[in-house]
């Protein structure tokens, strides 16, 4: 299966899990452990804006760093710029948070509520290179859906 029809294998159940549901805690924290699971990422969690900052929030993996700065780290960045961040190699960019060493690429994907971000979506890969247009296009699809 290519990773294009594993996400569009998931896309019902990331519906069904979220539908009826109106606690966004619980809808993050299913998403999240859907995702983990299926691809097998290091990584996987939400960080929620709080207080203006990024307060850990539902995850899946190791420990993580709880408090990242506005513009701060691959993250902070995803939510300053308003965009998904894509980091093939976290070595390579400037202020990376090394929550894990283990950790060799990211993507991170606001999460929107109106024009408000109110939360981004973490996943960090053990291997180079594991994040691209594809889980951009797909992971900012989930997103939408909680």
């Amino acid at each position: 299966m290519t990773k294009e029809e594993h996400y569009n294998s998931l896309l019902p159940q990331v519906k069904a899990l979220c539908e009826g549901e109106n606690d966004m805690i619980a809808k993050m924290a299913n998403v999240t452990a859907l995702l983990h699971h299926e691809f097998g990422f290091w990584w996987t969690g939400f960080y929620r804006v709080v207080n203006n900052e990024l307060l850990l929030g539902p995850f899946q993996g190791p420990l993580a760093c709880v408090h990242i700065g506005y513009g701060k780290g691959v993250c902070g960045t995803a939510w300053k710029e308003r965009r998904t961040v894509v980091v093939p190699d976290v070595e390579e960019f400037p202020g990376h948070i090394a929550c894990s060493s283990e950790s060799r690429s990211e993507i991170v994907v606001p999460f929107f509520l109106g024009d408000d971000i109110i939360a981004v979506l973490d996943i960090d890969s053990r291997d180079l290179a594991t994040f691209d247009d594809i889980d951009a296009y797909y992971l900012e699809q989930i997103v939408t859906m909680l």
